[in-house]
């Protein structure tokens, strides 16, 4: 204080944070009994001897969340990737079959090896034989087996639809179905696609792969009409 002027001044003295340690080291209670300081300081007590970085931890936590979000979006990522490149393959696949026969023979080699599934089909709806390798179909078993007159896919088990697998039935333990009109006049058909796994097609899923690759067979095959 300057006497003469009636005024205070402070001098400002830097703290060493090395005496600041050794008086905390002394003193370990002394942050533990005073909750004010603590809050203020944004720690927490999380046990009789544990003083705990509360706010890091939350941010430590927001940080390993985000890096697990964005590790699944890559991964699917990568699986949406890999599934593109698998369809375009199998589409250059369908699209060189020599005929209906060679096309079905090439619907079920893409589902094995492409996709991993138990087997791949092609089933129609006649009155007499279908093409080679094509399973046959009576009137009206397309709509029983999509469940509806209107419904253009279905996924999941569906115990009536494995003989369109016939002798890989078995096998069978989930399935997608999408219906197929081929030629003029159109006849019902089906593109199907079996699964070793119960989990590999569910009711839930979405059918617009299984599609795609249905427009596909449908184009094809009207290369070569049934007379």
């Amino acid at each position: 204080m300057d006497g003469s002027q009636g005024e205070f001044q402070f001098e400002a003295n830097p703290v060493d944070p090395s005496a600041v340690r050794r008086f905390l080291s002394d003193n370990p209670d002394f942050l533990k009994g005073d909750d004010g300081l603590l809050a203020e300081l944004g720690l927490t007590l999380a046990a009789s001897n544990v003083v705990e970085l509360a706010p890091l931890a939350r941010v430590h936590a927001a940080h390993q969340r985000e890096a697990e979000m964005r590790q699944l979006l890559e991964e699917t990522a990568r699986a949406n990737f890999a599934a593109q490149a698998q369809t375009h393959g199998a589409v250059v696949d369908l699209l060189d079959a020599r005929n209906n026969s060679d096309l079905a023979r090439r619907v079920d080699d893409l589902a094995r090896e492409r996709f991993g599934l138990a087997a791949g089909v092609i089933a129609l709806e006649c009155d007499g034989l279908p093409p080679a390798g094509w399973r046959p179909l009576v009137e009206g078993q397309v709509d029983l087996l999509l469940d509806g007159g209107h419904r253009m896919a279905r996924m999941g088990f569906v115990p009536t639809a494995l003989g369109l697998f016939a002798g890989g039935a078995d096998e069978i333990r989930s399935m997608a179905m999408v219906r197929m009109a081929i030629w003029e006049p159109s006849r019902q058909g089906l593109l199907a696609f079996g699964s070793h796994d119960p989990e590999g097609f569910t009711p839930d899923m979405g059918s617009e792969l299984v599609a795609f690759l249905a427009r596909v067979v449908e184009r094809t095959a009207e290369r070569w009409p049934l007379l």
